[in-house]
């Protein structure tokens, strides 16, 4: 899959945005595990990070990303601007990851 710049900021530097595509987006909904509760149980006794939700996040993360680059690079662009991150409970045990952005066509700054 061709590789576009993805980017929380409205404008990327050096560039201007001929051309809006339109919003994209990509999400994942995951459930949890009943051995990653027990635990997480545990952890909320004791303390510390709860490595495998961290992992379950960062995997979400990256698999809602790849789509929506998916569907910018369908669409012809050449980037994905004013990029967010939103999370969403679903089910009891379930939530969703959503990110979305403005898929835009660049032209270099002519100096």
């Amino acid at each position: 899959m061709k590789h576009i710049a993805i980017v929380t900021t409205e404008t990327i530097a050096g560039y201007d945005i001929s051309e809006q595509l339109g919003i994209v987006r990509g999400n994942t909904i995951r459930a949890r595990h009943i051995g990653r509760d027990i635990l997480a149980a545990f952890r909320n006794l004791v303390g510390g990070e709860i490595n495998d939700y961290t992992k379950l996040m960062a995997e979400s993360r990256e698999q809602a990303l790849d789509r929506m680059q998916a569907e910018a690079v369908s669409l012809g662009a050449d980037a994905i601007v004013n990029v967010r991150f939103t999370t969403s409970m679903l089910a009891h045990g379930a939530a969703e990851l959503l990110v979305y952005g403005t898929a835009v066509k660049l032209e270099q700054h002519l100096r």
